[in-house]
């Protein structure tokens, strides 16, 4: 596995989670914010044979799927140096990531023949939150990722006389 998809794995894993639990705790207030379960729910409505296992988990993809989608899209920044993984970035980046990410909810809903009924200006406000807490755990992801290969030169073991062989 590259070093490449392995950052965009920690990076994506990290933001996803983080952004969930955000979400999560913002759904303690009463209104549905947890995108997974908007996910499931949007599913279901259009493959009403999954079971409740099958639905949720169809969320859970769909929601780490986007994450992933995200993340590579910041590691390619950050890898090509277009952008530096900082605290002020990852707040530039969540802002523009909430954006996009309202503009694709709005598009889901809009395409979607059975959309839910709920506040749907307070769930697109939510939106920049969530994405504000992705790109920093996102970012943090990152920089822990990007350390762990620094700090494991791994050496390609020879054993000697190998190379006068032509046995590696």
């Amino acid at each position: 596995m590259s070093k490449y998809l392995i950052k965009s794995l920690g990076t994506g894993i990290a933001g996803t989670a983080m952004m969930t639990l955000s979400s999560a705790l913002m759904s303690l207030e009463g209104q549905e914010f947890r995108e997974p379960s908007h996910l499931a729910a949007l599913i279901s409505r259009l493959v009403p044979v999954l079971s409740g296992e099958g639905k949720k988990l169809a969320g859970w993809a769909a929601h780490f799927s986007m994450g992933m989608a995200f993340s590579f899209v910041y590691v390619t920044l950050w890898e090509r140096r277009m952008v530096r993984p900082t605290l002020k970035n990852a707040l530039v980046m969540g802002l523009i990531s909430g954006i996009i990410g309202i503009g694709i909810w709005k598009t889901t809903f809009w395409f979607h023949p059975l959309s839910p009924i709920m506040n749907y200006r307070r769930f697109y406000l939510q939106r920049i939150p969530a994405h504000l807490c992705f790109a920093i755990f996102a970012t943090i992801g990152y920089l822990l990722t990007k350390k762990y290969f620094k700090n494991t030169h791994l050496k390609p073991v020879v054993r000697q006389g190998a190379l006068k062989q032509n046995k590696l």
